[in-house]
């Protein structure tokens, strides 16, 4: 109040409260809290007199606390004192690194001057909260840095915008005598001694009908200030301070007196003595683009038209105009692409180029843009690249060793275009013929293998490599498709001159690859390095069988071939690892023994004869050899066949006796085959043989025939023995006998055993002979259970026909014979005491076919 009253109120109050401590104070501004979410109490405020006195004090709205108290006040401290009254206070939280201070700014004003206040604030610091940041300026530390402005009118303004409530200001701007200094807050750190950046000075403009009036007061937006005539209202842009609008208001409404802005909705409001005006601002930036462009601020000016087309092409026209213009023709190329200039027009600026960087990036730029369905355009782009590109390569390439380093770069940037780009690899996959041609004409035979390689053209690269004799690098363009038939096709020309990387690459294929498609390969022999060729021929075919467990017959005939003409040393042991099972061995056996016989291979022909069953041939072969490979030949036939075993024992101690002459190693036969006897071999020796030469043996055979009578005698003895034993027991079995009683019950049925005809077992158990039957028939072969099928028909048939007083002679013995055969069948043992048990052990209780009826029975 002019009375130097102050007065505050609330929400929360009924009625404003008295600041008793600030009477005789005339405040001229305050500086809010800005960071305060507390509706109860306005936290830290400065308060800022018409003597340059500086206050900080905390207003509570409590009631009770203003009842209790007497004060609004929760204390009050004078801080500073400036030279002239206070116009403006404005102060706001920097960013820290200590989480136990804060850091903050505060900006006064001054009619004439603006000051900074920089400093720390302790968070457990006792209020008042920034005396010790004033302390530092008192005590002769530090000197408020200011800014003086001439020519002030007795008073000033300062304003900060906030993009959002709560959030950090963002820019300034104070109403002085010459005008309105503004600018941006820069609270990162950069200069420690001011937050103020990019400030300027706007003049109010002349105007005749204003130049006699002062400015009342201002608010600070976005991208405009709002100047406070007495009798209108100026929107002034900040970003070229020119008048953008201008409100005079009629002279019935009176002089205006003040102007504000509500922080949180963002509206306006003027009044006068008697009067309230309100403003709101819509799309305060809709020409803010412009004023950007106009500055060469082209970043800004793109943020701020991001949502219309047309605006946006106007901007990135510019900006490649203006890089064009300074020489940044790359940069300025890639901006040209995306805006709506003719094609043609931008292409023939950027020939006239002497480098053609900037083309090469306006047409990628131009390609990456063009929709699906732009095949023609895309063909045309793409061609026009490539021919770019080569005709630079060629260039390079021709200057020789100083630019290799761009060369190879220029050609790693080629290859990334051709492969990295879906457009473009769909594109020159289609016209694959054209760019063919267009590499080829330049030559450059490693490019145009590198787009064979890149259109998976295997097959032309392969036979390019082929053609210049170049068989390690065709390999290696091989091994690294996946087309198999490629492999059937070029392998049987490889594996002639580099048959060991070859052969390495199929086994590194495994199954993918099919032995029997390479075996045309394998034959591709070289005479002089026939060697080579067969052992790496061999390396793979084992690779085959054992690996890959190949069963084929061709793949093992041929590796028979090999090992037969190149290396016999191990053709015995691939004969072994087949095994002597015909079912299992691979190979056509027919075929191995022809192909060892061509080559003289005995051994392998005496493994073979062996294999087939032609034991003589064998041991006639294996004698060729060592008697001992004969010697295991002659124990391969069965056991059973012992005519066979002594015949080709025989066939060895003739050979041994003819042959070799040994007659001792001849006798050395009678221990080692227990089949051949002195007078076996007896016809193979000479006559002139004296018989101290078989004295030993014949002997020898003697006792063994003495022996021989011996065990028969015995075994006569005790064969006499208990035939003699049988026959006593045989005539005791006449005559025994056993009791049946007349309540006797049939073992299997249960029911009285003098029913009908039954069987006594001497072991005690009777059974009726229909039960009998029943039990034993199941167990029966086949054959047997016909048998006794038909002995019961003959039995019943004698039983209908004439009575027994009737019946001749001939027909009772003949039903004796029946029955004694039918007993033999079933009755031969007891069924539970005899084998007959043993061999039901495993029978079920239940048969599977009765199992359902059973269970349910039991349910």
């Amino acid at each position: 109040m002019n009375s130097q009253d102050n007065y505050y109120l609330s929400r929360q109050l009924k009625k404003p409260k008295p600041i008793v401590k600030l009477k005789g104070h005339l405040i001229e501004c305050v500086g809010w809290n800005w960071q305060n979410a507390n509706d109860n109490t306005t936290s830290a405020i400065l308060f800022g007199t018409s003597r340059g006195l500086i206050f900080e004090s905390e207003l509570s709205s409590f009631e009770d606390r203003t009842f209790f108290q007497g004060n609004v006040e929760q204390y009050l401290k004078q801080l500073f004192t400036l030279q002239g009254k206070v116009t403006g206070l404005e102060f706001d939280r920097m960013p820290s690194g200590d989480m136990t201070v804060y850091k903050y700014y505060i900006l006064a004003t001054t009619p004439g001057r603006l000051y900074q206040f920089i400093g720390q604030v302790s968070q457990s610091s006792e209020p008042p909260m920034f005396l010790s940041l004033f302390q530092q300026y008192e005590n002769g530390t530090e000197h408020p840095q200011f800014i003086e402005l001439p020519g002030d009118f007795g008073y000033s303004e300062l304003q900060l915008f906030f993009t959002k409530f709560r959030q950090p200001a963002c820019k300034f701007a104070w109403m002085a005598g010459p005008g309105i200094y503004y600018g941006d807050i820069n609270v990162s750190g950069s200069s420690p001694s001011s937050v103020l950046a990019n400030t300027k000075l706007m003049s109010y403009g002349k105007n005749e009908e204003t130049k006699t009036s002062k400015p009342l007061s201002m608010i600070l937006t976005e991208f405009h200030v709002l100047v406070l005539y007495p009798d209108c209202v100026k929107a002034i842009s900040n970003l070229n301070e020119e008048l953008v609008y201008d409100d005079p208001y009629p002279d019935r409404v009176g002089r205006l007196v003040g102007i504000c802005k509500d922080v949180l909705k963002g509206t306006i409001w003027t009044f006068s003595a008697n009067t309230v005006f309100k403003y709101k601002i819509t799309k305060e930036d809709r020409d803010v683009w412009q004023m950007y462009l106009e500055k060469n601020e082209f970043e800004l000016a793109k943020e701020y038209c991001k949502d219309n087309p047309m605006h946006m092409d106007k901007v990135l026209t510019k900006q490649a105009d203006y890089l064009f213009a300074n020489g940044k023709y790359t940069e300025s190329a890639a901006l040209f692409a995306l805006t709506q200039n003719s094609f043609e027009e931008i292409a023939l600026k950027l020939i006239k180029l002497p480098k053609k960087d900037a083309l090469k990036m306006f047409l990628e730029k131009k390609i990456s843009a063009l929709r699906p369905q732009d095949k023609a355009q895309m063909t045309m782009l793409v061609t026009w690249m490539i021919e770019l590109f080569l005709n630079q390569l060629g260039e390079l390439k021709e200057q020789g060793q100083d630019a290799s380093a761009e060369f190879d770069n220029m050609q790693e940037e080629f290859r990334k275009f051709m492969n990295s780009n879906i457009k473009v690899k769909e594109c020159v996959s289609i016209n694959r013929s054209v760019v063919y041609d267009l590499i080829a004409s330049h030559g450059d035979i490693e490019n145009l293998v590198f787009f064979a390689v890149l259109m998976k053209d295997f097959e032309r690269v392969i036979g390019h490599y082929i053609q210049h004799d170049n068989y390690k690098d065709a390999l290696n363009i091989l091994t690294k498709q996946s087309d198999m038939e490629l492999f059937y096709k070029f392998s049987p020309l490889l594996m002639q001159y580099v048959p060991k990387e070859t052969v390495e690459a199929w086994i590194k294929q495994g199954k993918q690859l099919d032995p029997k498609r390479l075996i045309p390969a394998l034959v591709q022999y070289d005479h002089q390095k026939l060697k080579d060729q067969g052992s790496e021929a061999i390396k793979y075919l084992e690779f085959c069988i054992q690996k890959l467990e190949h069963k084929d017959q061709a793949i093992h005939n041929f590796l028979l071939s090999l090992y037969a003409k190149l290396q016999p040393q191990d053709l015995m042991r691939y004969l072994q690892q087949q095994g002597e099972d015909p079912e299992t061995i691979c190979y056509d056996v027919k075929y191995a023994l022809r192909l060892c016989a061509e080559f003289n291979l005995k051994k392998a022909c005496v493994h073979i004869y062996s294999l087939m069953g032609l034991y003589e041939e064998a041991v006639d072969m294996a004698l060729c050899v060592d008697v001992e490979l004969a010697k295991q030949q002659a124990d391969k036939p069965d056991e059973d066949d012992k005519d066979m075993r002594k015949k080709l024992w025989l066939r060895i101690a003739r050979h041994v006796v003819e042959e070799e002459k040994d007659i001792k190693r001849a006798m050395e036969f009678l221990h080692e085959c227990d089949r051949l006897k002195i007078e076996d071999i007896l016809p193979f020796f000479p006559d002139f043989v004296t018989i101290d030469h078989f004295k030993d043996a014949i002997i020898t055979s003697l006792q063994e025939y003495n022996s021989h009578i011996d065990s028969l005698k015995q075994e006569m003895d005790e064969a006499t023995q208990s035939a003699e034993e049988i026959r006593k027991e045989i005539q005791s079995f006449r005559n025994k006998y056993a009791f049946v009683k007349a309540e006797d019950k049939c073992s299997a049925c249960g029911y009285p055993l003098m029913s009908r005809a039954f069987y006594l077992f001497p072991c005690g158990h009777k059974f009726h002979m229909d039960c009998l039957i029943s039990e034993v028939l199941p167990s029966l072969q086949s054959s047997k259970k016909s048998q006794v099928e038909a002995l019961q028909r003959k039995l019943a048939e004698g039983d209908s026909g004439p009575s027994h007083k009737t019946m001749s002679s001939s027909t009772g013995l003949k039903d004796m014979d029946v029955k004694t055969k039918l007993d033999e069948l079933v009755a031969s043992e007891c069924i539970l005491c005899g084998d007959f048990m043993i061999r039901c052990v495993d029978k079920l209780f239940i048969e599977e076919d009765e199992w359902s009826s059973v269970a349910a029975e039991w349910e």
